[in-house]
């Protein structure tokens, strides 16, 4: 038998040849990281489907405000205004053409001033305007009208603020077309606040005017 080492070489070698083994793992948690990706983005563009209110034609895109309710008052003269239902105008027009008897005192509903200013501000210039025509159909009636500050200066300043609202409100309705000698103007200082003083919203509702039916 021949001897596998005579001298006529060594025994070959086996070679191994390694397989590389792929990582399924890997390649499935990239997939499934792919797949909860796009789940994700699906869920969100649904959800900004539901959420996302329509544009409304009201301001800065806010839910639509209903309309406001106005009554269209005949005064006497034949002029028509169009009137909202519990404001100073349209319960000043109510009591000038009832028999009731003056005095009679009326809070603005939309007359406030800003900080330590008695200037008129735009949004109240329509119920300064449309007082001035009730004033002008009611030629016999008088009006007193008072100025407010909050409390946060001192007396002597809150008296001459109040009465410098007072002022300014006057010379808006004689401007419109109203005798000044059917106005005369009084301060109240912060007296008789409407509102807490402690609070800006309370503040700003105590910067106000008040008006008293003198005569009718």
């Amino acid at each position: 038998m021949a001897d596998p080492n005579d001298g006529r070489g060594a025994p070959p070698r086996e070679i191994h040849i390694e397989k590389k083994q792929t990582n399924w793992l890997a390649w499935l948690a990239l997939l499934a990281g792919i797949l909860a990706l796009l789940f994700a983005l699906s869920r969100c563009n649904r959800h900004d489907e539901t959420v996302t209110p329509a544009p409304s034609p009201t301001a800065q895109g806010g839910p639509a405000t209903p309309p406001i309710a106005v009554k269209h008052v005949t005064l006497p003269g034949g002029k028509v205004v169009d009137l909202q239902p519990q404001t100073l105008t349209y319960d000043l027009q109510a009591f000038l053409a009832s028999s009731a008897a003056a005095p009679r005192t009326f809070t603005f509903d939309r007359l406030n001033f800003d900080t330590a200013s008695s200037a008129i501000r735009a949004d109240d210039r329509p119920t300064l305007a449309a007082l001035s025509q009730i004033l002008a159909a009611y030629p016999k009636a008088a009006v007193k009208l008072t100025g407010y500050a909050d409390a946060r200066g001192t007396e002597p300043a809150n008296v001459k603020l109040g009465a410098e609202r007072a002022a300014a409100v006057g010379k808006a309705l004689t401007d419109a077309g109203v005798a000044p000698s059917r106005i005369t103007t009084a301060s109240g200082g912060d007296a008789d606040p409407v509102a807490s003083n402690q609070t800006a919203g309370g503040q700003f509702q105590n910067r106000r005017t008040e008006l008293t039916v003198t005569a009718k």
